[in-house]
């Protein structure tokens, strides 16, 4: 390791962590303020039942944490000029993630009627978790946003998704020490080993250990750092531990420790994109916060520990409208924030504060990375009836259906290659798909070892494959929502295993095509094989036809099905879901030698009507 590799940023001065503390305390004023208020949003008078939401929903726990990061990443873009995307993967982290987006700017451009001021921070925290409101996590509404914060489990794997193909961009990705112990999380990290640092962004995973989850404490927070650096040491990460409870301290350390961090992801770009460069897979840097839970709340409530444990998960203060003991400790704890040394008259954040923050399209409720439609590009597509089956009459020809398309594929990968935004991901069964044709123009990427005798793996390639159909789709989605396109190859009987994250992103694009500033993105396509209809080698155990039952109880704006009889309807069918944007197309199609029916005009004609009979 050279000296650049070895560098640790300098600690920031006391008085840029002055400013930077009356920051997160106003991130964390306003985060309290949208769990509980709806009126009198400045206390400029003594707070009231009637200020109090007769209903408290959201989630204290995580967000001061969150609120505390992000303070530090704004640093960072403003001194480095970087281009960072926030990934918020603890679920219920929306109060950190609209309050930090206001304090910014983005969230008063994009949503006018809630303006800079104290008109608009009172409209601000009474539409949170409220009827007719936002939600309460981290959702398509949330500026910066490309991750639905409803479950747990996704938020690595979209982030690597996300970095893919783009060198320049560095992917933050908080994970909560509860998500970390869902089995997509913790497959996740192995993501690493598909990174390539010469073509690809970095991502800086965030492992903020608060230590508990809703009523139980987490196992990764039990764990001492000797045990949790070995641990991730073995998963390939170098991580680097901020750890405590006091603010200047805490803003020090973590001013120290993300700078050195940042170092390590230049150092090792610079390396692997100058000549020379043998493909060796880096130590990639990660950060282990361990923060209180409920970080400056309420040390107790009723006489029971709230900060530093789980009764902080959700409403610390539970009953601030109905009884008054609880709201003298609301009304304290929101003053401890100090809002009249944070706010001017008006209600707006004071200059040297709002100084603190990016500008323009680097503020990370800005950035176009999380609203990828803003940087998609058509893929230039072959013409399919050039790569047709001559089909001189009904039966009259026998092939493999998605081996046809495995030619049209490797087409859409050379004629695409320059632009980087096409990928094929599957779960070790590209070949067993039919689909090696795009062998001839591209590889495997693999950032592993590569043995003399290994076949079609490279570090630049553009098939992504791993035995987990969780991260296969967690790439797809991450690379799909920052602008680029991809198709998922998958057995039928398997794709089950994905059914949730599939609800997620659904949900996800129902709500994107009614906010007008949210751009479609490209459609996420399914090509689904080893059907239920001809299992010649594997028998019952791979005879599961109910992910197509699944999907088509959604509306047929958000999915379509397509079963294509035959080679020439599948490369029409290909052609028009790789033209769509904003769905989720599924595509069911033989892999074993069959009669093939239609010519190429037959095949467009049946195609175009949709459901026939021939």
């Amino acid at each position: 390791m050279n000296d650049e590799a070895r560098t640790t940023a300098q600690p920031t001065g006391l008085d840029q962590v002055n400013l930077m503390d009356r920051y997160w305390r106003a991130a964390n004023y306003i985060s309290v303020g949208q769990i509980y208020l709806l009126d009198n949003p400045l206390l400029r008078e003594p707070l009231k039942a009637e200020h109090v939401k007769p209903r408290l929903l959201g989630h204290w726990g995580t967000t001061p944490g969150l609120n505390f990061i992000y303070v530090h990443l704004n640093r960072v873009i403003r001194e480095r000029g970087l281009e960072i995307l926030f990934i918020c993967g603890p679920g219920h982290g929306g109060p950190a993630m609209v309050a930090n987006t206001w304090l910014e700017g983005t969230y008063s451009e994009i949503y006018p009627e809630i303006g800079q001021g104290e008109d608009g921070l009172r409209k601000l925290f009474r539409q949170f978790s409220f009827p007719g409101g936002v939600p309460s996590h981290a959702a398509p509404e949330t500026p910066g946003s490309i991750h639905e914060g409803g479950e747990l489990g996704y938020a690595l794997v979209h982030a690597f998704g996300a970095a893919f193909d783009n060198p320049d961009l560095v992917v933050a990705c908080v994970v909560g020490d509860g998500e970390a112990e869902t089995g997509p999380l913790a497959a996740a990290w192995h993501s690493n080993k598909f990174l390539n640092p010469a073509s690809d962004g970095a991502v800086l995973p965030i492992l903020h250990l608060n230590g508990y989850k809703i009523a139980n404490p987490t196992i990764l927070a039990r764990m001492d750092d000797v045990e949790l650096r070995s641990l991730f040491a073995g998963y390939g990460y170098e991580p680097f531990f901020v750890e405590g409870h006091e603010p200047v301290p805490m803003h020090r350390m973590m001013a120290t420790k993300l700078g050195t961090a940042l170092d390590r992801i230049r150092f090792i770009q610079k390396r692997a994109r100058a000549s020379g460069w043998q493909g060796e897979r880096p130590l990639w840097p990660m950060i282990v916060l361990r923060s209180p839970k409920g970080w400056t709340g309420p040390k107790e409530v009723d006489g029971k520990k709230v900060e530093d444990f789980w009764r902080s998960h959700q409403v610390p203060v539970s009953n601030a409208r109905g009884n008054e003991g609880h709201r003298k400790i609301l009304e304290d704890w929101m003053r401890s924030y100090e809002p009249e040394k944070l706010f001017d008259k008006s209600g707006r954040l004071l200059p040297e504060l709002a100084a603190l923050a990016p500008t323009g399209p680097k503020r990370m409720g800005a950035t176009p990375y999380a609203n990828g439609g803003l940087l998609k590009r058509d893929l230039v597509l072959p013409d399919w009836r050039s790569l047709a089956l001559d089909v001189p009459r009904p039966g009259g020809a026998k092939a493999e259906a998605t081996r046809i398309l495995g030619s049209y594929l490797r087409h859409v990968m050379r004629l695409n290659a320059d632009a980087r935004n096409f990928r094929l991901m599957g779960p070790d069964e590209t070949s067993s798909n039919r689909l090696d044709d795009v062998f001839e123009v591209t590889n495997r990427v693999w950032m592993q070892r590569i043995e003399p005798y290994d076949v079609h793996l490279s570090r630049d390639g553009r098939v992504m494959e791993v035995l987990s159909e969780h991260l296969c789709q967690g790439w797809l989605e991450g690379y799909l929502l920052t602008g680029r396109h991809g198709l998922f190859s998958c057995y039928e009987a398997f794709i089950h295993i994905v059914d949730s994250m599939v609800n997620q992103h659904a949900k996800w694009l129902k709500t994107s095509r009614e906010l007008a500033w949210r751009k479609p993105i490209a459609s996420l396509n399914y090509l689904l094989t080893s059907h239920v209809w001809r299992q010649d080698h594997n028998g019952f155990s791979h005879q599961d036809p109910g992910f197509a039952d699944f999907v088509a109880n959604k509306k047929a704006d958000t999915v379509r099905l397509y079963f294509p009889p035959d080679a020439n309807t599948l490369l029409w069918i290909t052609e028009h879901c790789l033209k769509t944007y904003n769905r989720i197309n599924v595509i069911t199609a033989g892999k074993q030698p069959a009669p093939q029916w239609l010519s190429v005009e037959d095949a467009e004609a049946h195609c175009r009507a949709g459901a026939g009979a021939w």
